[in-house]
């Protein structure tokens, strides 16, 4: 039988689909990349925003009207919380995943519709184990599921459950196994990926100091970790070895301390600049990116030019930003002074360009160095380099994917890199 997979949203969800994929292929069933309607088409979803529930619905309807035939599983995120509106033969929501093949042998057989959404509030971590990559050239190995941190915005903790973690001999397996069939980059991800090994009696920094012992291994990369999870023994780690990237993904969310109170975050602005003036002091040379929302409900004017001063005073390389979404459930949705839609988007242009300024500056700044990195080709053909501090340098040439090269920046257009392989 064939199948066809649909990914929205994080790195998670596209280490889940990846998985699905492997086992999926292991039990005979045929990954379809063209046209046909296949046999069995598999949607996994993500709830973060109302944007996000949207392109879930839409496309869910689209997949019922195109291919009527098709057996069609909807799992995930989306699936977790609105189970009792979806049209679909098998729904999934984050606990049984890996039960895929078991869930599609038994609607062949009963030809009745299936629903395996539970209680994760207090669950397990859902083994998964890959050893290849259909879709990308670098490696995913999820280590951490779930979120404690209830973020008044944020439906995530309801739909991922608790913190729970990848027991570290079987994540320290499973990059061992990706690096010996090949693959150069492993980018280590989770839902909050800092909080790794709180239930397994360890941590994040002690996981990385096994993995960089790997042989072989070229690089490992942190998917997105907060501020305040980021220990001096991290900030060295990356300081003193070759293998982990040059780059942390660290979102601020906002940068007005009665905003981020508001949110539940748990540091002050205050805190976040000095946090990363010193890694930039101990590493020159890194990336750092953020998340930023606007609009949360109380944001007037002041509150977002205080979050725009501490975005200056902390000069990120790129900020993911976005409007604020109203969702329902979370302490957020009943607050007073929800902020116009017009507004918002008013201050997502403003941000993007400042983080467009500064996104140019950074790769400006670096013309003339030499960085190494791995070849990957991008959607439009285009051939980089995507370097330790995350810079996709696009060069010309011929060799394949995942090589290893040395490249040097030459020039900067409109936040486009150019180099040439040494």
């Amino acid at each position: 039988m064939t199948f066809k997979i649909h990914t929205f949203g994080c790195k998670v969800n596209i280490y889940e689909s990846e998985y699905i994929i492997n086992i999926m292929e292991e039990h005979g069933y045929k990954l379809l990349n063209n046209d046909e309607s296949p046999d069995i088409y598999i949607i996994n979803t993500c709830t973060v925003t109302n944007e996000a529930d949207k392109k879930d619905r839409k496309l869910i309807h689209q997949v019922r009207e195109l291919n009527k035939d098709s057996i069609l599983i909807v799992m995930g995120c989306y699936s977790q919380l609105n189970q009792n509106s979806i049209d679909a033969d098998i729904i999934i929501g984050n606990k049984y995943k890996s039960k895929i093949i078991d869930l599609i042998e038994e609607y062949k057989k009963n030809k009745k519709k299936i629903n395996r959404v539970e209680d994760i509030s207090n669950t397990t971590f859902e083994d998964m184990y890959i050893n290849r990559f259909v879709n990308h050239t670098r490696a995913f190995v999820k280590i951490q599921d779930g979120c404690n941190a209830f973020c008044s915005y944020c439906t995530i903790p309801y739909a991922r459950g608790g913190l729970r973690s990848k027991d570290p001999d079987t994540v320290i397996k499973e990059v061992t196994s990706l690096v010996e069939v090949g693959y150069k980059e492993i980018i280590l991800t989770g839902i909050h990926t800092g909080r790794y090994g709180i239930d397994k009696h360890t941590n994040l920094e002690t996981l990385l100091k096994e993995l960089i012992k790997i042989p072989y291994i070229f690089r490992i990369r942190l998917s997105s970790i907060e501020i305040n999870e980021i220990t001096d023994g991290i900030i060295n780690l990356i300081k003193d070895s070759n293998i982990i990237a040059k780059h942390l993904h660290i979102p601020i969310q906002s940068g007005s301390n009665i905003i981020l109170k508001n949110m539940n975050r748990k540091y002050d602005k205050e805190f976040f600049i000095s946090k990363v003036n010193k890694i930039k002091e101990i590493i020159p040379d890194i990336s750092i990116t953020t998340d930023l929302i606007v609009g949360f409900p109380g944001e007037g004017e002041d509150e977002f030019l205080e979050t725009i001063d501490s975005v200056h005073q902390i000069g990120f390389t790129k900020i993911h930003t976005f409007p604020y979404s109203k969702r329902n459930g979370t302490v957020a949705a009943s607050m007073k002074n929800q902020v116009d839609g017009n507004i918002k988007k008013c201050r997502v242009r403003k941000i993007i360009d400042i983080s467009d300024t500064y996104e140019e500056e950074y790769y400006k700044s670096k013309i003339g160095y030499t960085y190494n990195g791995i070849i990957e080709t991008r959607k439009d053909g285009k051939k980089v380099v995507i370097t330790s501090n995350y810079i996709p340098v696009i060069v010309n040439t011929n060799l394949e994917n995942n090589c290893v090269v040395d490249v040097i920046i030459e020039r900067v257009n409109n936040k486009e890199v150019f180099g040439k392989i040494k």
